[in-house]
């Protein structure tokens, strides 16, 4: 039974991916014990078990590497964020790597199984099984820096929210240490870290608020230092997040300047995205309003106090819109020019001019009194 050896891409960085698979594969085939009336018969039954079992166990691992990316699909923004990380189309180039290596494996089975037929003895059946061991270990080897690199996409997907793309989505976003995560903490149900220095939120989180009938979700971002270049990963995600999953994007605006970060410098920023993304709607907010509060038409809010909440809140969800088709739930409660009669039994007796069965009706009792 061949064995595998770590590739060059690999040393130093542990076993590579196919040998795993190819120990299973082979472990596998070997527990192969046949019946049959003769040794020649149950020799026959062995190597085409060998060949059978062998490759279909490379085929499953090979299609668990890639469900992750394709049932259910990616979403754009999932998408976006791995072609920033690991370059366009990387990760369509290793999965149609592992495509073509299961169609070759089964290319490959095919006619061994007829040879297995046809075989004389078992030594043209053991040199047989030895031959396809050796080709389906070496298809498997090809396609380890695409295992790897399947393996390292899933994790970093898995360690980012999954946004469900048919829910409206607020993008929380603007300069570190401005008050980003104690605003999103005020809006939704996420629990960010909140902390007195820049860069306390190093990766997307989400949280989620009632909306009537749709849940929105509410995306706190890393800083942005508004750089065109030199971004760091933390920045880019922050930046794909604006571009490529907000339905609404909240620029939080400190103006007491306690982040580091000058008024100038955030506005400035803000001017940019707003010049880059002329369809995106995007709210401007000034935070910490307990400590400065600037002449503006701009919602003023205190993540810490509680004020001016309600009012962005009001704010933001004029701007969403709800994409669901049911209307919001206090729309739905309401009830514009419905009748104060409750409506009675079918009265079968009488009809309107097309026959059709009138309702007859009778007033709304009074509710009854407490006393």
């Amino acid at each position: 039974m061949p064995r595998t050896r770590p590739t060059r891409a690999h040393e130093g960085r542990g076993a590579p991916p196919s040998e795993s698979i190819l120990d299973v594969a082979f472990h596998r085939a070997s527990l192969a014990t046949p019946h049959g009336p003769t040794k020649p018969q149950r020799d026959r039954l062995r190597a085409q078990l060998k060949v059978v079992r062998s490759s279909a166990t490379v085929v499953r691992h090979l299609r668990l590497a890639t469900r992750r990316f394709v049932r259910p699909p990616l979403t754009d923004f999932e998408r976006s964020l791995v072609d920033d990380r690991f370059g366009a189309g990387a990760l369509d180039r290793s999965l149609t790597r592992l495509r073509r290596a299961e169609e070759r494996i089964r290319g490959l089975a095919r006619p061994t199984e007829r040879s297995v037929q046809r075989a004389a003895g078992s030594e043209e059946l053991g040199e047989i099984v030895r031959s396809f061991y050796g080709r389906l270990a070496s298809f498997v080897r090809e396609v380890d820096p695409d295992l790897v690199r399947l393996a390292e996409i899933r994790r970093y997907l898995d360690a980012r929210p999954h946004l469900d793309p048919a829910a409206p989505t607020l993008v929380v976003a603007g300069f570190p240490n401005v008050g980003k995560s104690s605003l999103v903490a005020r809006l939704s149900s996420a629990r960010p870290k909140v902390a007195a220095y820049p860069f306390t939120t190093l990766a997307l989180q989400v949280g989620h608020a009632d909306l009537g009938f749709d849940r929105l979700q509410v995306l706190d971002t890393p800083g942005v230092l508004g750089r065109r270049e030199r971004t760091n990963p933390a920045e880019s995600e922050a930046t794909m997040a604006v571009r490529a999953a907000a339905t609404v994007v909240l620029f939080v605006l400190d103006p007491t300047e306690s982040s580091g970060y000058s008024i100038a410098d955030q506005e400035a920023l803000l001017a940019r995205w707003r010049e880059e993304y002329p369809s995106l709607p995007i709210v401007a907010v000034e935070t910490k309003s307990d400590l400065t509060r600037r002449d503006t038409d701009r919602p003023h809010v205190s993540a810490r106090t509680g004020e001016g909440v309600d009012e962005l809140w009001s704010e933001i969800r004029r701007r969403v819109r709800p994409t669901g088709e049911l209307p919001p739930m206090e729309v739905a409660l309401e009830e514009p020019g419905a009748s104060t009669e409750e409506e009675g039994p079918v009265d079968d007796t009488r009809g309107d001019s097309e026959g059709r069965p009138r309702r007859t009706r009778r007033p709304r009792r009074p509710a009854r009194s407490t006393r």
